[in-house]
């Protein structure tokens, strides 16, 4: 590949999350492929997403998470507004619906 080529993505990390069987697993496969730093920030900006969806404000949402606002403002503008067509938000709802549901 020459230099400045970008590689194309790959899809097998996809692919093999959707194969996981349950949570645990989850975390123990994510645990074996990231390091603790890796986690913590993958796990804050989408704690940041959630609470963006839900209509909290910067200020909140970095007291709740400890994410810097330049973080809250990247999660705000990739996830949300210039995402994968917007998968974030739709999960997202679709969680907080599902958790409703069980609530009752």
């Amino acid at each position: 590949m020459a230099k400045g080529e970008k590689k194309g993505r790959s899809l097998a990390l996809y692919k093999t999350i959707l194969k996981l069987k349950d949570l645990d697993e989850c975390c123990r496969f994510f645990d074996d492929l990231c390091t603790p730093t890796e986690l913590r920030s993958l796990e804050q900006r989408f704690d940041v997403a959630v609470y963006l969806q839900q209509g909290l404000v910067y200020l909140d949402i970095l007291e709740k998470t400890g994410a810097s606002s330049a973080t809250i403002s990247r999660v705000r503008r990739s996830m949300l507004d210039n995402g994968a067509g917007g998968i974030m938000r739709e999960v997202i709802q679709r969680e907080t619906l599902r958790n409703r549901g069980s609530d009752e």
